[in-house]
């Protein structure tokens, strides 16, 4: 009977690199990667679009240089082995978090010299997929740094 129920508590528990949900019944971290990843690149297509919009000068180089870390931190979130994923995703986290923290200062005391109205093409949805994402990226590294210690 011992067997039977080690095996049934076995079977509940999906290896969470490949598996949909472990013990917990919580979604693998291969879902968190994703979000944290289409999240990043939507940072950054969102910096970039701004770009060939019209935004230029030294604003316009920052969100060139937000574009390419997005797309770089994005790849990282997908393809980085499982031993380098803390680091992928504090990486991803920083880098969101920072850009969010840019764009508040830029709306409420300046930045560089900027000041940014929410009125702005495209700053309510920045907050917005900038918020969403550093939680999904503080999510995704909880998870990385607890993997990192399990396995």
């Amino acid at each position: 009977m011992e067997s039977i129920r080690t095996g049934e508590q076995n079977s509940s528990r999906v290896d969470a690199n490949r598996g949909v949900a472990d013990q917990g019944g919580q979604r693998s971290p291969i879902l968190w990667r994703v979000l944290s990843a289409l999240l990043l690149l939507t940072m950054g297509g969102i910096h970039f679009y701004l770009v060939l919009t019209g935004f230029g000068g030294v604003l316009g180089v920052l969100f060139v240089l937000n574009a390419i870390g997005g797309v770089v931190l994005a790849i990282a979130m997908i393809a980085a082995p499982r031993r380098f994923l803390p680091l992928a995703s504090v990486l991803g986290l920083l880098f969101m978090a920072g850009t969010l923290l840019a764009l508040v200062l830029a709306l409420t005391v300046g930045l560089f010299g900027i000041h940014e109205q929410l009125g702005t093409q495209l700053v309510p949805t920045t907050l917005i997929v900038e918020s969403i994402g550093t939680i999904v990226l503080a999510v995704t590294t909880g998870l990385a740094f607890r993997m990192r210690r399990s396995g």
